[in-house]
């Protein structure tokens, strides 16, 4: 039977799931998601939202998202195809890692995916062409609560594994954070 396990994170609240699969002569079956084995790992609220993307190019960076108040948002990241370094910053405003980052490369070979809590920025870098990654979302999509910040921000100082190439338009306009950036309140 497919099952996972959780592993934590130096980010207390993100967890790496591994999956273990169950293959066969025709292929295999991992289960994406379990809402009763992620329990122990705070996914505690339906699925509202999923999401797939695709991205052509080793080097390109998407990120650093997330949802403010309401809107704040579980997801569980899992890479498809290719390969990502996916990367989630602590921004809770008076969590003891405020603002530090964790990353982990994703891959259909590792059998990995993120659990990023509310809270946390998002985003990652490809490491190969045509990545594929499937999104679940804990909350809907909302435009007025959505923030960013740089990915080359050098107070998060993320170190990403190749050079930084790809920046969207809206991406490469987030701002850094300053003195007055007191984090998320949840």
């Amino acid at each position: 039977m497919s099952h996972i396990v959780i592993l934590d994170t130096p980010l207390t609240g993100l967890k790496i799931i591994r999956r273990t699969t169950l293959a066969d002569s025709r292929g295999f079956l991992s289960r994406l998601f379990c809402m009763e084995a992620l329990a122990p790992a705070g996914w505690v609220k339906p699925i509202v939202q999923i999401n797939h993307t695709c991205t052509r190019h080793a080097g390109t960076v998407r990120g650093m998202h997330y949802q403010e108040g309401a809107h704040a948002e579980m997801k569980l990241v899992s890479c498809l195809a290719g390969a990502v370094w996916d990367v989630a910053v602590d921004l809770r405003h008076g969590s003891p890692t405020f603002l530090r980052w964790h990353g982990v490369e994703l891959s259909p070979d590792n059998d990995c995916a993120l659990l990023i809590p509310e809270g946390f920025a998002h985003g990652f870098q490809a490491l190969t062409g045509d990545v594929s990654l499937h999104y679940c979302h804990s909350a809907t999509y909302a435009p007025a609560a959505e923030r960013g910040l740089h990915p080359q921000d050098g107070r998060l100082a993320i170190r990403w594994p190749l050079s930084v190439a790809g920046l969207s338009v809206r991406d490469a306009g987030q701002p850094s954070i300053d003195a007055h950036f007191k984090g998320v309140y949840l």
